[in-house]
C-alpha cells in the first residue's frame, strides 16, 4: 500500500465560519476524518505546513512547500497539498518549475466549500486526490478538482463559487476520476532525467495590464525597478499608440530585461505577428511571447527563470520556450 503525505496549507477546504467570515481552522488530521475510505487506498501521514487563506500565498510560501516535499521526498510515494482555490493555479504552476521531473505525483486540491459542511465538494476532491496520488501511473505536478486532473501549468480558476471552478486552458485534462476510477486521456511518459528541486523564485516582476487610453508616465519607473515586465495585452498582442514611443525607448535603454507579451484573452494565446501594432514592436524589442501558456504559468516561469538561469550567458528564448510539464506547445511566430 502506498504511503502518501498530506500537506495542509489552509484554504476553504480547512475553513470554519467566524464572526468575520471563513478562515482556516481545521487540522490535516481532522480533514482525513471526513474521508474514512482513504484507508482502503493508501496510508497517509500529515503535516500542517501553513494555515493561510490562499489570497495571502506568496512566493516565499512556494519555497516552504518545495522544501517540505524535497525534505520528505524519499519517505513517501506521493504528496497531496490541500490549498485554497484563489491562488491554486499560481502554486501549481510554481511547483511545476520548482520540482521538475518528479516521478512521484504532487497533487494539489481544495474546495469551494469547507469540508465540515453537509453540502461540499471537499470530500470528493480530497479523496480523488489520494486515489490519483497512489496510482502507479501518476507523476508530476497536477491539480485534481471536480473530477478533473489538470497539468499544474494549465489550470486557471474560471468560476468563483461553482464546484467546477478550474479549467485546463488550451490543453486537454490529463485524466478524469469518476467513482474512484481514473480514466486517462494522455499517457504519462516516464521522465528521463532525475528529479530536480529549485527553492528560489525571483518575485521582482511587474504585470502590466493594458486598458484603453493607457498613458506612459509610469513606464520608466516600472522598467527601472523590476527585473522583468509581463504585458497583459488585448487580443493576440500589441502595444497601443498611446505608449508605443515611450515603450520602445525603454526597451532600447534596457536591452537585456525580459519583456514578455501575454494576453487578456483566456483561450488561443498570443501571436504578435498578426497585426501591425505587434509585428514591428516584436522585432524591435525582442519580446518573448506566452503563446498558449496561461498567465499563471508565465508569471511563475519568469520568476523561476530569473532566479535560476544566468540570462546573460543563456538564450532567453530557448529557456522560456522549453516545454516544462506541458506549459507551452505552440510557438508560432517565434523569433529566430
Amino acid at each position: 500500500m502506498k504511503h502518501i503525505l498530506l500537506i495542509a496549507t489552509g484554504g476553504t477546504i480547512a475553513s470554519k465560519k467566524s464572526d468575520n467570515g471563513l478562515s482556516p481552522q481545521i487540522s490535516p488530521k481532522e480533514l482525513l476524518s471526513y474521508i474514512p475510505d482513504v484507508k482502503s487506498h493508501c496510508e497517509v501521514s500529515t503535516i500542517s505546513l501553513l494555515n493561510l487563506d490562499s489570497t495571502n500565498i506568496e512566493p516565499k510560501h512556494w519555497k516552504v512547500m518545495a522544501e517540505c516535499i524535497r525534505d520528505h521526498y524519499e519517505e513517501y510515494d506521493g504528496f497531496v497539498l490541500a490549498h485554497g482555490t484563489d491562488t491554486m493555479a499560481y502554486t501549481a504552476a510554481a511547483l511545476s518549475y520548482m520540482i521538475q521531473n518528479t516521478k512521484k505525483p504532487i497533487v494539489i486540491t481544495g474546495s469551494q466549500k469547507p469540508i465540515n459542511l453537509d453540502s461540499t465538494d471537499a470530500k470528493t476532491n480530497l479523496l480523488d486526490s489520494f486515489i490519483y496520488a497512489c496510482d502507479d501511473q501518476s507523476q508530476g505536478v497536477q491539480i485534481v478538482f471536480d473530477g478533473k486532473v489538470i497539468a499544474g501549468t494549465r489550470a486557471k480558476k474560471v468560476r468563483s463559487k461553482s464546484y467546477n471552478a478550474f479549467s485546463s486552458i488550451d490543453f486537454p485534462s490529463l485524466a478524469i476520476i469518476q467513482d474512484g476510477i481514473i480514466m486517462r486521456y494522455i499517457p504519462q511518459l516516464p521522465y528521463e532525467k532525475e528529479v530536480t528541486f529549485y527553492t528560489y523564485m525571483n518575485p521582482n516582476i511587474f504585470l502590466l495590464k493594458l486598458i484603453p487610453g493607457i498613458q506612459p508616465e509610469f513606464l520608466s519607473l516600472i522598467f527601472e525597478k523590476y527585473d522583468a515586465v509581463i504585458i497583459e495585452s488585448f487580443g493576440v498582442g500589441g502595444i497601443p499608440q498611446s505608449i508605443r514611443e515611450a515603450f520602445y525607448a525603454l526597451c532600447r535603454k534596457y536591452p537585456n530585461k525580459p519583456i514578455i507579451m501575454a494576453t487578456q484573452v483566456a483561450h488561443e494565446g498570443s501571436d504578435m505577428t498578426v497585426y501591425e501594432v505587434g509585428h514591428d514592436m516584436k522585432q524591435a524589442c525582442r519580446f518573448l511571447e506566452t503563446y498558449d501558456m496561461t498567465l499563471e504559468s508565465a508569471v511563475a516561469k519568469t520568476m523561476w527563470m530569473l532566479a535560476n538561469v544566468d540570462l546573460q550567458s543563456c538564450d532567453k528564448e530557448e529557456v522560456f520556450y522549453t516545454n516544462i510539464n506541458y506549459d507551452i506547445v505552440c510557438t508560432k511566430g517565434r523569433n529566430k
